[in-house]
């Protein structure tokens, strides 16, 4: 069975004719380094490869700040309407707003009011994670979330577990849209890291962002044998690597060197309890790498008892995966491939004058 191609949860609606202008509005791109990039980067280029003509709408368009307590992601400021004169000059047959930030709140707001049909994503557990940074409920935040997909014609959910929350959370219209990973980069025989010729085993390595929605210190306060890694930058890398001076900070690393770090590792580490699918859980199987992780939201629809282990004892957990096989790791990281998951896209989109969407 490929775990990429099949459908996890039946169509919320009848297929529509497939769009070939297609505009994306995302408050989340390039430079930013996150899975929400990597994801719409390798969307629109598989899509482009298709020959779909695809225009981003993005913060490098328009003048931005940092945004408070994590700079690398960029807030974008716009004049009025000017997100709804970018997308009526470019009449779109599809409009897919990625992002519930200032550029998705404006394309939403111009879609509403012309009548204009479009689909939305849930990339992130954008309640739990705004919730932690100010303390505030995190309900407060779900009534935002209510608010700003229930217009969408579809709501695109990357599992099964996150559509059960949005279900519950009162939104439907939800379609499949899964994760797919570079096969011909995120390989077993990708060289280990310099770094790793002289660490204690088993490295358990971590990769991703390095923030406190993380929830890095589950990890990195573990008294596990071995040597901890992180691979990945954030607005905690500077106070982490102060309180952890015996874990290894490697800092970014992509493409080829990103592959190998996870194929050098003996286990890769996820101790986030709020993604909803985590594109370095399938990248790390593909390399070969086993996954310890909580069992939540993302590991629970992708980590099985042949690839990895989940516990809520995350050392409980870390020591069930070292005894995967990694042949089966891969097999199974193999089974995702971002051509499968760029069509479910492609199958969610909506052609933007077939179906008025209501506030």
């Amino acid at each position: 069975m490929n775990i990429a191609t099949t459908r996890l949860f039946p169509a919320e609606a009848e297929p529509l004719r497939v769009p070939q202008r297609i505009a994306v509005v995302t408050d989340a791109w390039i430079p930013q380094m996150n899975g929400v990039v990597r994801t719409l980067s390798t969307t629109v280029r598989v899509l482009e490869d298709w020959g779909h003509d695809v225009t981003v709408i993005s913060p490098d368009q328009f003048r931005s700040m940092p945004c408070p307590t994590y700079p690398e992601i960029r807030l974008a400021f716009t004049a009025p309407g000017a997100v709804g004169r970018r997308l009526a000059a470019l009449a779109p047959d599809a409009v897919h707003i990625a992002t519930e930030g200032p550029l998705g709140f404006a394309a939403r707001r111009f879609c509403i009011s012309k009548g204009v049909a479009f689909t939305t994503a849930y990339h992130t557990q954008f309640p739990d994670y705004v919730a932690r940074r100010t303390g505030l409920p995190v309900d407060w935040f779900w009534r935002y979330i209510r608010w700003f997909h229930s217009p969408a014609r579809r709501i695109m959910v990357a599992t099964e577990s996150i559509r059960s929350e949005l279900r519950d959370r009162g939104l439907s219209r939800l379609h499949h849209w899964s994760r797919g990973v570079d096969l011909s980069c995120f390989t077993p025989d990708a060289p280990a890291p310099a770094e790793y010729a002289d660490l204690p085993r088993p490295i358990q390595l971590y990769v991703g962002r390095v923030a406190v929605e993380k929830n890095l210190d589950a990890f990195l306060t573990l008294d596990t044998p071995g040597s901890k890694v992180v691979v990945g930058d954030g607005p905690a890398l500077a106070e982490l690597a102060e309180r952890y001076p015996a874990v290894r900070f490697l800092g970014r690393r992509s493409g080829r060197e990103l592959a190998g770090c996870y194929a050098g590792a003996d286990v890769f580490v996820f101790p986030s309890r709020t993604d909803t699918f985590g594109l370095v859980l399938v990248e790390s199987l593909a390399c070969g790498t086993p996954v310890a992780a909580f069992p939540v939201a993302g590991p629970r629809d992708i980590v099985t008892a042949e690839c990895g282990a989940l516990s809520e004892s995350l050392e409980r957990a870390i020591a069930g995966a070292l005894t995967c096989s990694s042949r089966d790791c891969a097999r199974i990281g193999a089974q995702y491939s971002w051509e499968a998951a760029t069509d479910q896209f492609r199958a969610g989109l909506v052609a933007s004058g077939e179906v008025r969407a209501t506030p």
